[in-house]
């Protein structure tokens, strides 16, 4: 039986068992914290100020199975942060001879923040597998659709006629931007070694002949990043991942508004592949994915703004600015790792109608083709002239419910020009198939 007590997203099934959710649970912070642990006995072995059977020792005793969670977040209340009762209960698991070995040199911040930064490259390696799922089936969209025109809307209104090809198109760079943030953000995330103030001054006293290059070392042993300086209250790495986060969260949520938007019922124009069911009315095949991703982006921008307000951290560590952190960003993991997980399927199972987008095209009675109706009529009745025609027919074709084809054949002033070329919206979606082709040239 599950414990009652255990986050297992019952209230988040946009993270609930997805990568995210693995990596960002718990049990996948204490395993970072003890890697961190484990890599620092290391590190220091490496360079000769501790003995190799002590970096043994310090690893095998650093097992998560052999930690009790529960006891160490109720310990943790004591000093604020659970390195300390880790610390405590890795050194006894070390042994009498090789548990003072265990975090020495170190202060509780360089093993939260470097546990945190292990957490943010594990996360973000499925989150981008998942990315990339998403490139590739909107890239296969984006191509089938090349030419299905479709009423390109703005202000909610229907405006000149676009392709879905090139929203598609325009989706996946999207994709592509948040993909080469973050996997910028991930291949510069550093540890943190600085001791009690930033100044490595403690592993010189135990013997190192040139502490600085300690945390390189201790960097490597970690699979991170080496930090140029301690950034104890530098927060670039904390900032940046917030940064390429939210706005991850709000390029997928863009994509997720688009789906929502063109599968209402009187839309109809695409919709989800397995529409989620509802509670109440058994005819409905809600766009559940969609939903979830829109969800996600409407909360990043507010845990990122806490990330970045832990800016302000003053002196050489600070009080609460770097406790603030650790829950926004586990969250803004999950939030992005799961909503990049129902892209994904989102966008594999999409179901494109082009026939209502046809359909669509004729809603206005031919006024869709306006502009170019109008780009095409100034050099022969004039710019003045021309819009005062169109804007009257407009009028008529709403009032009368009449085509603008029709109402345009009616003209004397016209009889000559052939407009047949102008009036199909499917002929005037502009360079849509040419934007599409390049975007898609981009890997």
């Amino acid at each position: 039986m599950t414990s009652a007590d255990s986050d297992t997203g019952l209230l988040a099934p946009g993270w609930a068992a997805s990568p995210a959710a693995a990596e960002t649970g718990d049990g996948a912070f204490l395993r970072a914290l003890l890697d961190a642990e484990a890599a620092l006995t290391r590190a220091q072995a490496t360079l000769g100020i501790a003995p190799e059977r002590a970096a043994t020792a310090v690893t095998e005793a650093a097992d998560p199975s052999l930690f009790d969670l529960a006891s160490l977040a109720e310990r943790a209340r004591a000093g604020g942060n659970p390195v300390i009762p880790l610390v405590a209960d890795l050194t006894r698991a070390a042994g009498e001879e090789y548990g003072p070995y265990v975090h020495r040199g170190a202060t509780s911040q360089d093993i939260m923040d470097s546990a945190m930064m292990l957490v943010a490259h594990r996360t973000l390696g499925p989150l981008l597998a998942d990315l990339d799922r998403c490139r590739r089936s909107l890239a296969g969209l984006a191509a089938e659709h090349r030419d299905t025109p479709m009423p390109g809307r703005t202000l909610t209104q229907h405006a000149v006629p676009t392709t879905f090809g090139l929203k598609a198109a325009g989706w996946r760079s999207l994709v592509l931007d948040a993909r080469d943030r973050v996997t910028a953000v991930r291949n510069s995330l550093p540890a943190q070694l600085g001791g009690a103030a930033g100044t490595l001054a403690a592993f010189t006293a135990y013997g190192a002949d040139d502490a600085t290059a300690l945390p390189a070392v201790y960097a490597a042993e970690l699979g991170l990043r080496a930090p140029a300086l301690p950034w104890h209250t530098l927060r670039t790495p904390v900032a940046d991942l917030a940064g390429c986060l939210a706005f991850t969260a709000g390029a997928l949520g863009k994509l997720a508004a688009d789906v929502l938007t063109l599968s209402r019922t009187e839309v109809a124009e695409v919709a989800e592949g397995s529409g989620g069911a509802s509670s109440a009315m058994p005819h409905k095949a809600n766009p559940v994915r969609s939903t979830l991703v829109a969800a996600a982006a409407r909360r990043a921008p507010h845990l990122a703004a806490t990330l970045y307000g832990s800016l302000v951290a003053e002196d050489e560590r600070p009080a609460g600015a770097w406790h603030a952190e650790w829950e926004p960003l586990r969250d803004l993991l999950r939030l992005v790792g799961g909503a990049a997980r129902d892209t994904a399927e989102l966008t594999e199972g999409l179901r494109v109608r082009p026939d209502a987008m046809r359909e669509h095209l004729g809603l206005t009675h031919g006024l869709i083709v306006s502009e170019r109706l109008s780009a095409e009529l100034t050099p022969v009745l004039g710019r003045a002239r021309a819009k005062k025609l169109l804007t009257g027919l407009a009028r008529r074709a709403h009032e009368e419910r009449r085509e603008l084809v029709e109402l345009l054949a009616e003209e004397e002033e016209l009889k000559d020009v052939d407009l047949s070329p102008f009036t199909d919206p499917a002929r005037c979606t502009g360079s849509a198939g040419e934007l599409t082709d390049r975007a898609l040239e981009r890997p």
